[in-house]
């Protein structure tokens, strides 16, 4: 009787051991061994044999991991506040030292993205932020990347999502950019009035060269007068035609 019930029991507990002996890794997983306390090293993917009761395995995913950096309230360097949030992207190259340097990866990235979002937009002006917001993305990824290293952490990308401005900012910054767009129009109009006067000038010159061409566009004037259907036609005149008759008149009254 005893050992009809002590067999099951046996079976049972040899079950749970080799089903604890034996794991599972996956592609992208690798396993980190500990053999009574001291790191045996990262093994897998594939089957992988512990030793029950004395081996333990921490089970360390290497895809990227998409990190949200919560939104953070920052003065910048022209004194403005705004809330920045970002995005950033890492993932594990070094399964050992993600388990053995630091107690919580995640977390600890999390933290020090926040910490270098802060540092990076204090230092920023708000124009910069607006306009080179590339240039940012590429600083903060060269600075998480490199207090991350030593946790076998690579950070690939850093990416700032949304920038909010304070409203009275917001509408300050239309009334800029309003008077810049007017300031551009007056300019844009003055070389047009510029240019025209230039071309003005240079056709007077021409004109005051050559008799003929004033006739030419008199005559040019008058076409297109009367390609026009008007019941009223005025007809300019030189002046020119008229100095004869003025000369006469001031001759006429010298006489007298």
């Amino acid at each position: 009787m005893v050992d009809f019930i002590t067999l099951p029991a046996l079976i049972i507990v040899a079950l749970l051991l080799l089903s604890s002996a034996i794991r599972v890794v996956r592609e992208y997983e690798r396993g980190v061994v500990f053999r009574l306390g001291r790191l045996i090293g990262a093994k897998g993917p594939g089957i992988m044999f512990l030793i029950p009761l004395i081996d333990r395995m921490v089970k360390v995913d290497l895809r990227t991991v998409t990190l949200d950096v919560p939104s953070q309230e920052i003065i910048t360097r022209d004194n403005v506040t705004v809330r920045v949030n970002a995005v950033v992207y890492f993932r594990i190259i070094d399964p050992e030292k993600a388990i053995v340097e630091v107690e919580n990866y995640l977390a600890a990235t999390s933290m020090i993205a926040q910490t270098t979002l802060r540092s990076v937009i204090g230092m920023a002006e708000l124009d910069e932020l607006l306009a080179e917001r590339e240039k940012l993305n590429e600083k903060l990824q060269s600075v998480i990347d490199q207090q991350t290293d030593p946790w076998g952490v690579k950070v690939t990308a850093v990416e700032i999502k949304d920038v909010e401005i304070p409203q009275g900012m917001q509408r300050a910054m239309a009334a800029q950019a309003e008077a810049e767009r007017e300031r551009r129009a007056k300019i844009i109009s003055a070389q047009g009035e510029y240019q025209a006067a230039q071309k003005l000038a240079e056709a007077a010159r021409i004109m005051a060269r050559e008799p003929g061409a004033m006739q030419l566009r008199f005559l040019q004037t008058v076409r297109e007068a009367t390609s026009e259907r008007a019941s009223v036609f005025i007809l300019p005149v030189p002046i020119e035609l008229l100095e004869p008759f003025l000369r006469y008149r001031e001759r006429k009254e010298g006489e007298q």
